[in-house]
């Protein structure tokens, strides 16, 4: 047996343990509110199978779980950061398998969803999702952090059922931009060439591949997506997202650009929204997904709805069943195993110390391509499917942006203290810079909020030492109040 048919065995047997899930919502516990959700799926009477988790406290995960009987529970953590090197020998990453361990066992999942993303490259901490350098060694250090991923839940993380949860590795979006000398899919064959994971493919996320790619300069829609899918590795998919998308709040609502030249159509600078409506553009990319012949793994389709009014859950979910209830019961019956990935030649592995150290330095740079501190400059930025255009967008726009208000609105967070400081004539921009100024190690699980409680106060200690200890007693009572609300939460019962 090849090296790619030992790996692709290996999926199938883990894939085997994985009841097939059908149609899903995948939530955040706090907001909206889960029970009303239900609440709202149940008098519709609408077909909700099961439920993908986002990373919580253990403790709210725990007080849900007894609400929820005996429904399909799955789960999408966070903080174990797969991009980057020598990330796995690092405390924070030790300190988020066990939280991940922990919690996949609380909701007995069968399944780990990790975005294929970082919010924490090079030492630097950013409250949203970011790509990484679709590069050849980028993809040997995903390989490498998932199969020890994997080995690791393998020792730990042993389900009632004798089960461990297959790592399943989600394609995340693009804002703005996109840097690398691979096209996607040929970065997603590449991991998937040597490792058992399975893939998450959020339909968003493919919409923003078509738009930050540049991909739409020379095909349509439909064209891109028959493309794409032809090159990705469709046979290791095993969920479908379908979420929101829309205009960020940062940017001007009425930006597009043209789509082609022929005709007056415009591409929307769209970006992940999951709070925001689905566009019904979403849809036929769903229903052409779904009709490819590679597709043979998938146990779940599922909308991202964390954040979103319940009262346009419900509908959406309403009209997704009636298009979509079905879709399991048509699952093609094909002996998967003979969907081996395919690829080009192999090469010969590096020294994966070789390959660490090189890439930390092209993750460096990337870092400071993105904070305007570098130029968008050298061979990650000069391939037909690296597009840079609009990184000005995510620099000057979008970055300060989540620093300021993302995750927690700093002027609300520290009420008195940033008063002060306006009366004094600081402006809070100069808390971005402050941000980004040089690396920080962190030895903790990964938490923006904290986080920027933190390097608030010290931003505050160097630039206006006089109002130290006021930045010191609201951080207290921040800290107090985010442990509260997290570890108290309990959802209702809904009968």
């Amino acid at each position: 047996m090849t090296v790619r048919g030992w790996f692709h065995h290996e999926f199938l047997r883990r894939l085997e343990a994985i009841p097939t899930h059908g149609l899903g919502l995948s939530v955040d516990i706090q907001a909206p509110a889960l029970a009303s959700v239900r609440e709202g799926v149940q008098e519709r009477h609408l077909p909700l199978r099961y439920l993908e988790v986002f990373r919580a406290t253990s403790m709210a995960l725990k007080n849900m779980k007894k609400d929820l009987d005996d429904e399909l529970l799955t789960y999408h953590g966070e903080g174990l950061w797969v991009t980057q090197p020598e990330v796995t020998e690092t405390k924070a990453f030790h300190a988020a398998l066990k939280e991940t361990v922990e919690q996949l066992r609380i909701l007995q999942s069968p399944w780990l969803n990790h975005e294929c993303a970082a919010k924490v490259l090079a030492g630097h901490y950013f409250g949203t999702y970011l790509p990484p350098l679709y590069t050849r060694a980028s993809a040997e250090i995903v390989r490498e952090n998932i199969r020890k991923i994997q080995s690791l839940l393998d020792e730990q993380c042993v389900l009632d059922n004798g089960s461990t949860p297959l790592v399943l590795l989600e394609m995340p979006p693009l804002t703005y931009f996109v840097a690398g000398t691979l096209s996607l899919p040929s970065f997603f064959r590449l991991v998937c060439e040597q490792s058992s994971c399975g893939l998450v493919l959020d339909v968003g996320h493919l919409w923003t591949v078509f738009r930050y790619t540049g991909a739409y300069r020379t095909l349509s829609l439909m064209q891109f997506v028959s493309a794409f899918l032809d090159e990705f590795p469709v046979e290791r998919v095993v969920e479908i997202h379908v979420a929101g998308l829309a205009p960020h709040v940062s940017t001007e609502p009425s930006f597009s650009i043209p789509v082609d030249h022929t005709n007056d159509k415009a591409l929307p600078a769209w970006i992940d929204a999951h709070e925001a409506p689905i566009p019904p553009v979403l849809f036929k990319m769903l229903d052409q997904i779904l009709n490819h012949p590679r597709l043979i793994s998938l146990k779940g389709l599922a909308l991202e709805v964390d954040t979103k009014p319940v009262g346009l859950i419900v509908e959406e979910f309403a009209e997704f069943s009636r298009c979509y209830a079905s879709v399991f019961n048509h699952m093609s019956m094909v002996d998967k195993s003979a969907f081996v990935i395919e690829a080009g030649s192999m090469h010969e592995s590096q020294s994966s110390t070789r390959i660490g150290s090189d890439l930390s330095d092209a993750y460096d740079r990337y870092v400071r391509v993105l904070t305007g501190k570098a130029e968008p400059v050298g061979p990650e930025w000069n391939q037909s499917w690296a597009y840079g255009e609009e990184l000005g967008r995510y620099r000057d726009s979008y970055l300060p942006h989540e620093i300021l208000h993302w995750g927690g609105e700093l002027e609300d967070m520290f009420v008195e203290t940033c008063c002060r400081l306006k009366e004094t004539g600081m402006s809070l921009d100069g808390f971005v810079t402050f941000w980004f100024r040089e690396p920080q190690p962190l030895s903790e699980a990964y938490d923006f909020f904290l986080l920027k409680v933190e390097r608030f106060v010290e931003f505050v200690r160097e630039v206006a030492p006089e109002l130290q200890s006021m930045a010191e007693r609201e951080a207290r009572e921040l800290r107090l109040a985010y442990r509260s609300v997290n570890e108290s939460h309990i959802v209702a019962r809904v009968q």
